[in-house]
This record gives C-alpha cells, sequence and structure tokens, in this order.
C-alpha cells in the first residue's frame, strides 16, 4: 500500500487518517498550523491537503517540490491551478458529509462518491477506500460543490427549522426524521418531480397561506422561499 501524509488534522483530515489507516495504508504524521510543511513530501507517496479551502494554495506554495510525490486537495470548490508549483497534482474530494472522528472514518468506506481530479494515484485512494470516483470539469468545480453544499448543509439548515417548528407543538422530531428517509426513497426511486407531494404540488395555494398565518413569523422565509422552489419543480 501507498504511504500519505495529511497536512491539516480536522474533521476531513482526521477522518482520511483513520480511513486510510483502517484500509492498510502507511498513514505517517499528520501536521498541523505549527508544523513547517516544506519537508512534507519527505518519505511518502501522497501529500493529502485537508485544509479550509482558503489555504490551499498557501500551504500548497510552500511544500519543496518533489517530482516523484503527489501533491493533492480535498477542497471542492478548488481545481489544480492552487497546486501548480507540483508536477504531481491531483484532488479528491469526498461528496460525503465528514463530521470526524471514527463515524467520518466510517463514512469514507462506505462506498460513497468522489470526485478527482488529476494524478492517478488519487484513483487508487478511492478504491482502497471502496468508494466510487467521477471527474469534474475545471470550470464546474464551484457549480459542483454549490450543489454539494445544497444537498448536504442546506439540507441540515432545512431540518433545523423543521426540528424548532416540531418542538413548538411537542411532537416528535424523530416522526418527522420518518418521513424524510421515505422521502428520500422515493426521490431515490422516482425522480425529484414525481416525488413532489403537498400543496404546493397540487396548486392548494389555501393551504399554503393557512401555513404561513400558523407558523413563526421567523419562519415565514424560509418556508416561502421553499415554496417556489417546490412549485418551480412542479411546472
Amino acid at each position: 500500500m501507498a504511504s500519505v501524509r495529511i497536512l491539516g488534522p480536522g474533521r476531513a483530515g482526521t477522518s482520511f487518517a483513520l480511513a486510510l489507516a483502517a484500509v492498510g495504508w502507511d498513514v505517517v504524521e499528520s501536521w498541523g498550523r505549527g508544523d513547517d510543511p516544506r519537508a512534507a513530501t519527505t518519505g511518502v507517496d501522497i501529500v493529502l491537503l485537508t485544509t479550509p479551502d482558503a489555504a490551499v494554495a498557501e500551504v500548497a506554495a510552500a511544500i519543496a517540490p518533489d517530482p516523484d510525490v503527489v501533491v493533492a486537495h480535498t477542497a471542492g470548490s478548488l481545481g489544480l491551478d492552487v497546486l501548480a508549483d507540483h508536477e504531481r497534482r491531483a484532488s479528491v474530494h469526498p461528496l460525503l458529509p465528514l463530521p470526524g472522528g471514527e463515524l467520518g472514518a466510517t463514512r469514507l468506506r462506505s462506498g460513497g462518491w468522489f470526485a478527482v481530479a488529476g494524478d492517478p494515484l488519487v484513483g487508487e485512494v478511492v478504491s482502497a477506500l471502496g468508494g466510487r470516483a467521477f471527474e469534474v470539469a475545471e470550470d464546474d468545480r464551484v457549480r459542483y460543490h454549490a450543489a454539494a453544499v445544497v444537498a448536504s448543509n442546506h439540507l441540515v439548515a432545512l431540518l433545523g427549522q423543521v426540528e424548532r417548528m416540531a418542538a413548538a407543538i411537542d411532537v416528535p422530531f424523530e416522526a418527522y426524521l420518518d418521513l424524510v428517509r421515505a422521502t428520500v426513497d422515493n426521490v431515490a426511486e422516482l425522480g425529484p418531480r414525481l416525488a413532489l407531494t403537498g400543496p404546493a404540488a397540487r396548486g392548494d395555494a389555501h393551504t399554503i397561506a393557512r401555513h404561513l398565518d400558523a407558523i413563526d413569523p421567523a419562519e415565514r422565509p424560509g418556508y416561502e422561499a421553499l415554496v417556489a422552489e417546490a412549485r418551480r419543480l412542479a411546472r
């Protein structure tokens, strides 16, 4: 198996370190903010940058280039231009939520999807983790990442609204989570348009108006924005 050094031992970095170690990769000591990245390529096959997106270019530029070592980042919104100093460069972005620790490592080994680009060694990373790889064109990286944010982060924010609304009427949040799971299953089987149900899908403006009258005013902007999206989908 190959050897890897991870720069940025946060949630993503810890998840990758544990996951790759679990599948037999040689994971050398991870480096953080207090470490000098210049010698990061020493003794490894790949250096994996799991820093925040805004720091990738700066950290990559500080690493002494080695033509035999791959320097890769895990930033979904960035292309390979931020690694321009390195002959062998790549990116591998897991299309997975990584909360860190063992749970993050489990997510990485769950057969999920990874966006890859550049040196084929990152394809070996995905294969070792049991994942599925796809490529995203350089010009599409920001739009790809925006869709990922909607799919994950915005969904979590939406469920936060559900939790607040459920708490206000003493209905268990878990009951709504079962509704969410069934809905996602419907989308997977039928596609978003055919899986859409509810008042916006059937043109029931009266019920939507009653909802808006009944819910907390602080919840109305989010509700109205998603009614508009549901109507767009229904059309």
